[in-house]
């Protein structure tokens, strides 16, 4: 059963100011974090760092947010002792990883978004050319932050981040789900009657949003040396953490502000999306959510008081405005 501590999606936000002012110092240090490693200094190996390059990507990846996912691998490094300046490295990476793969969701080919977070998105602030190159430079710098000493010093710990987020962005995972996206819209030929059901979408919507969120959680575990039963409950968190993000997005692309959100809203029913609410309805969404919100907390009960931000943080997925 839902935790009674679960709010119905869309109720006003009453979070901590503990947790509140904790994201946002997460958000600023990876921020600064990337504002450094995506400047012009030369990386050994470099030859040159093309000016409108870089700037696309800065323009991508320093574009404010609520940086949950990097806040996600800071506090599940933290349950096993890792300090939140030693997860930045890793926390950075996935972020790239995340910001690269909104470049390429927002071109003409994919969503064909003009608005990302109240501005321009990059093919609109550029060209789509250059809006590319960003999306491809930002996911390879993101596995060079991972290589580095400063991610972790024993080898080991930074070929299995690198092998976690790899497995989570790409075939198997966020690329692959956003080929599923489009393939339930139809892009490829016409979906017949009844074939996108409840279990399609759990896997669409596991790969697309749920993989990357649940790689981040799944790194701040590696990070930490954790416990192979450690591992699986923020393994499992992470998963129910990434099905309720998304069932969150979508009723909020349906019932949300687009002044608050950013971006122009009802884009999913017009383009004929694979969504909980198109399978489940408005209400059978929220129940879907409320239910993932608890399971995620649940999943946490061996961390005890520990694993307290984590749980706020399922709160804040469902409750979340924008």
């Amino acid at each position: 059963m839902p935790s009674k501590t679960t709010k119905k999606p869309g109720a006003k936000q009453n979070s901590p100011s503990g947790f509140e002012s904790r994201l946002a110092d997460v958000a600023r240090d990876v921020e600064a974090l990337l504002q450094t490693l995506l400047g012009r200094d030369l990386e050994h190996g470099e030859t040159a760092r093309p000016a409108r390059l870089l700037q696309a990507m800065q323009y991508a990846a320093l574009a404010g947010g609520k940086r949950l996912r990097p806040f996600l691998v800071v506090e599940s490094a933290r349950l096993f002792g890792v300090k939140p300046q030693q997860a930045m490295m890793a926390a950075a990476a996935v972020e790239c990883v995340h910001c690269y793969s909104l470049v390429h969701d927002d071109l003409p080919a994919m969503d064909n978004d003009a608005l990302r977070r109240g501005r321009p998105t990059t093919h609109k602030a550029f060209d789509d050319a250059t809006a590319i190159l960003a999306g491809d430079a930002l996911l390879t710098v993101a596995f060079d932050f991972l290589a580095r000493k400063e991610t972790h010093a024993d080898p080991a710990v930074r070929i299995a981040l690198v092998t976690e987020l790899a497995r989570a962005a790409g075939l198997g995972g966020m690329v692959g789900g956003q080929l599923l996206d489009l393939a339930a819209e139809g892009r490829f030929g016409k979906v017949p009657e009844g074939v996108i059901g409840e279990e399609t979408v759990i896997m669409l919507e596991s790969m697309k949003t749920g993989a990357l969120i649940r790689a981040a959680c799944a790194m701040g575990a590696i990070l930490g040396n954790a416990s192979e039963d450690a591992r699986q409950s923020l393994d499992f968190y992470g998963y129910a953490l990434g099905q309720a993000f998304q069932i969150a997005d979508d009723l909020l692309d349906l019932e949300g502000d687009p002044k608050k959100l950013g971006k122009k809203t009802k884009k999913d029913a017009a383009a004929g999306k694979a969504t909980f609410i198109a399978v489940l309805g408005v209400e059978g969404a929220r129940e879907r959510l409320a239910i993932l919100i608890a399971t995620a907390e649940a999943a946490l009960k061996d961390f005890g008081k520990k694993a307290e931000t984590l749980r706020e943080t399922a709160r804040f997925v469902a409750e979340r405005q924008a």
